[in-house]
């Protein structure tokens, strides 16, 4: 009868899963989508401005009325801004500048074998703990932790006799459930606060979102994840999973996965350069008359904060550098530019994508279409009382939604950034605060959309150990981390929201 039950269940799940994929295939392509919502902006703006939509702006004392994109000035404006918008898009020179950095260490070779070093030595009784944390810091390297982590933790697992699926689906859910997550500072950050500043510009032109502005409550998420992850995975995930035998003869892979003497001499010297960088860093920021402090002797306010990107950039390039001189990959300085060209050439899709961006953000700003929808939904919202944090919820589960379908968090940031940052202002949270509650729906349900492009690399691993697995046992193994995570960073998000903690240097809860 149980298993009549669990079958019924598996297959309410599947329909589910079958509808989100079958949905999500036939959406266009975010370059596409973008240019239909730029033609729908241009039909809207003449619509709502022959009709004279106005509101009162929240800050200054002026009657803000919508634009028409197909008026003289409107057409003028897209002539003349075409190619201002693009080149002056924020998160553009930005995320480019990061992954020059990120791009040469990770092209170097470093990100890849400090992950497998970290988990491959980690003590038994910390193994799925560290797959956790790493796969959830894993996103420093952009999408590399969803395909390194998942294979490495299959095979630790299936080398320390533990049932290789659950170490598969564990990596798998850390670097996708997890992914907006990190202890350090990473290209996520400075891409969506990019675009945060950007709308948040809508009600206040002077203000500035910092890469840091989610920092404090990113790192107490991390830890918090990834015990929550170690502890569904022994209680819930490998009761799911069952009792694993091999099939036929499966090699033992960890040896596709082993650390050599080189890359050890390659990480050490990577962390002595850490250490030397970082400590120039610090007793640079010792003296309160320090270039790299700010009015007054002030950390938060600081240049070092708002301009935290070029530190990272140079970090990250002295430990690329200084790996791959170790391991062979930088031999003669004509191998940096020619990692960090190779690392740009995986952004060409992203620069395509930004042109879009970039157009939809201006057009809407430029029309008064995102203020006048901000100003009429926090009306709303205040009308009937849903302003406090279940409003916040709602917003997290609306993003939980539409992360089954659009996969790229740029594009889903730059399409709901021009509502949800001023309409957060407008009740008075702050844009990071926006921002936060964004990136846990974009995070969470990660894990469980089909239309993932590493669900089918991660079902291939699983397939090597057991040949007649399936998506549906995919899925229901991915499920309770979802649930669990979603759950977790709600309350652990509560807890920020009432006690009123920084979420990062200078950034709060409220205006």
């Amino acid at each position: 009868m149980a298993d009549l039950k669990s079958n019924e269940k598996s297959s309410r799940m599947m329909k589910v899963f079958k509808w989100v994929e079958k949905v999500g295939n036939k959406l266009p392509h975010p370059f596409t989508m973008f240019l239909w919502l730029l033609v729908i902006i241009i039909i809207l703006s003449a619509v709502f401005g022959s009709m004279g939509v106005a509101v009162q702006h929240p800050v200054k004392d002026e009657t803000v009325a919508i634009k028409s994109l197909l008026t003289k000035e409107g057409i003028q404006y897209i002539i003349l801004n075409l190619v201002k918008n693009f080149s002056g898009f924020a998160p553009l020179g930005l995320v480019l500048s990061m992954m020059l950095g990120i791009g040469l260490a990770e092209q170097s070779g470093f990100m890849d074998a400090f992950m497998k070093r970290f988990i491959l030595g980690a003590p038994e009784k910390l193994l799925v703990f560290m797959v956790f944390l790493i796969g959830i810091c894993g996103n420093i390297a952009s999408d590399a932790a969803a395909v390194v982590v998942p294979g490495l933790a299959g095979a630790i697992f299936y080398g320390a006799k533990k049932n290789p699926i659950v170490g598969i689906i564990a990596g798998y859910a850390a670097a996708n459930a997890g992914f907006t997550a990190n202890i350090i500072v990473a290209g996520t950050d400075v891409l969506l606060a990019s675009i945060t500043g950007e709308t948040a510009k809508i009600i206040n032109p002077a203000i500035e979102v910092s890469p840091l502005s989610n920092y404090y409550f990113m790192i107490v998420s991390t830890l918090v994840l990834a015990v929550v992850g170690t502890w569904l995975t022994s209680k819930v995930v490998i009761k799911i999973a069952g009792d694993y035998q091999a099939e036929d003869q499966v090699l033992d892979q960890t040896q596709d996965y082993e650390v050599t003497e080189e890359q050890r001499r390659g990480l050490k010297s990577a962390g002595l350069i850490s250490i030397i960088f970082w400590g120039l860093v610090i007793a640079a920021l010792i003296p309160t008359n320090s270039p790299l402090r700010g009015e007054g002797g002030s950390f938060i306010s600081s240049p070092f904060i708002k301009g935290i990107v070029p530190f990272l950039l140079v970090w990250f390039v002295a430990v690329g550098v200084s790996y791959g001189r170790k391991v062979g990959t930088v031999t003669k300085s004509a191998d940096v530019p020619r990692l960090m060209t190779k690392a740009i050439e995986g952004m060409s899709s992203y620069i395509v994508l930004v042109f879009v961006m970039a157009q939809f953000i201006g057009f809407f700003n430029w029309t008064n279409m995102g203020l006048v929808l901000s100003v009429k939904l926090a009306d709303l919202l205040k009308a009937s009382n849903f302003t406090g944090y279940g409003m916040v919820v709602a917003v997290i589960f609306i993003t939980m939604f539409i992360n089954l379908f659009i996969g790229s968090g740029s594009a889903k940031w730059a399409l709901l950034a021009p509502v949800f940052v001023p309409m957060f202002m407008m009740l008075n949270y702050s844009p990071a605060f926006a921002q936060v509650a964004y990136r846990i729906g974009d995070s969470t349900t990660n894990a469980i959309t089909p239309l993932s492009p590493y669900f089918a690399i991660a079902l291939g691993f699983m397939q090597k150990y057991k040949k007649d697995i399936g998506v549906g046992n995919f899925f229901s193994l991915a499920l309770p981390y979802v649930l669990g995570f979603g759950i977790i960073w709600i309350i652990l998000l509560a807890i920020w929201f009432y006690l009123k903690l920084p979420l990062g240097p200078g950034a709060g809860i409220f205006m």
